[in-house]
């Protein structure tokens, strides 16, 4: 499958998942999650209007991102250490990945020192699984109320990824708890809050409980080489 019908089949899968729910397409933003793929495929999956584009690395963001254009926003969808905050703040719009007060300091310094507001998702491991990133569902609450003291950081949501599993209706429960802890939130701060949820083999499901962002990347790019 080349680029384009690659990408048409995506935004048909993501128009039908929207029209059993009763959801409008416009509402739901896909990221082209380009890690590991080379600069060439990622530009030719842009030239066909995914412009948002999902990394996992800085140091593979800063890398490929001179190669590109027509990119409008890149996001950093992977763990992101101390050290890197600088950096992070300096290539990236969106960083989904914010699960530690720690972190949160670091990039509010470095927001801080860009003279920039970043923008940022706190990431819940809701499987509660201990090789991902991410806080823990009881401990959310008092995470987001620290960090949205820092007036560095405008924090628009939550990220949630799903235990690994066959089947997409499997990832549905980590969904519906996502969505659950941010209507919690919402109520707290008394302000709309955005999903990013979903990736190439069980977005629609993540469509149908409330995701704004979808992170696809095998679907747009095909399998990594």
């Amino acid at each position: 499958m080349n680029p384009a019908t690659r990408v048409a089949a995506v935004r048909e899968r993501i128009a039908a998942a929207c029209a059993r729910v009763g959801r409008d397409p416009a509402e739901v933003v896909l990221i082209g999650v380009s890690k590991s793929q080379p600069a060439a495929a990622v530009q030719a999956v842009v030239d066909q209007g995914v412009t948002i584009l999902g990394e996992a690395r800085v140091q593979e963001a800063r890398a490929k991102r001179p190669h590109l254009s027509g990119v409008t926003e890149l996001h950093l969808i992977g763990r992101l250490q101390r050290n890197k905050a600088s950096a992070a703040v300096a290539l990236f719009d969106l960083i989904h990945s914010l699960d530690r007060l720690p972190l949160a300091n670091a990039l509010a310094a470095a927001a801080a020192a860009a003279g920039k507001r970043q923008r940022c998702l706190v990431q819940v491991n809701v499987g509660r699984e201990p090789q991902k990133g991410g806080v823990l569902p009881e401990a959310l609450a008092t995470l987001w109320k620290a960090v949205a003291a820092l007036p560095e950081l405008v924090v628009e949501g939550i990220m949630a990824v799903p235990p690994y599993a066959l089947e997409a209706e499997q990832a549905r429960p980590t969904f519906c708890a996502a969505a659950r802890l941010a209507r919690e939130l919402e109520q707290q701060s008394g302000r709309p809050l955005r999903l990013s949820l979903g990736m190439s083999h069980d977005f629609e499901v993540a469509i149908e409980e409330g995701a704004h962002w979808l992170r696809v990347g095998t679907a747009l790019f095909g399998e990594r080489g």
